[in-house]
């Protein structure tokens, strides 16, 4: 059973840099997609970035694109998110997610292909 527990977060002023972490355990991941999402309040879960974990193939979600950018540490089984230059609007929910069938797939941004998620960690930006 795939297990992933998110780190980092909480509360931030506006245009601060955060640091997200994503540690995985219970598999070997190699063919695995792993990913960040977020909700926030009354809005639906959003795509924010993925990366393969053998290859480490990104791709990001419009609202992740230039100020946000994911990373993986196989040392580490971990997963980072890095938020940068964060506004009120990024105040959400972030969760780590991962897609064993990911290698198979050529787009990585629905949340139904993912079937392991994290419990979440909370972002709330201050303006």
């Amino acid at each position: 059973q795939v297990l992933l527990v998110e780190h980092g977060g909480g509360l931030v002023q506006a245009g601060a840099t955060v640091t997200l972490s994503c540690v995985a355990s219970g598999r070997t991941f190699t063919s695995y997609t792993m990913a960040w999402f977020r909700q926030g309040p009354g809005l639906e879960r959003e795509f924010l970035a993925s990366i393969g974990w053998r290859d480490q193939s990104t791709q990001y979600g419009d609202a992740a694109k230039g100020r946000f950018f994911i990373s993986r540490d196989i040392s580490k089984n971990t997963v980072t998110l890095l938020l940068s230059d964060l506004k009120p609007e990024d105040t959400a929910v972030y969760y780590c997610a991962a897609d064993s069938g990911g290698s198979k797939r050529y787009r990585h941004a629905n949340p139904a292909d993912y079937d392991a998620w994290g419990q979440g960690t909370q972002v709330t930006v201050s303006s």
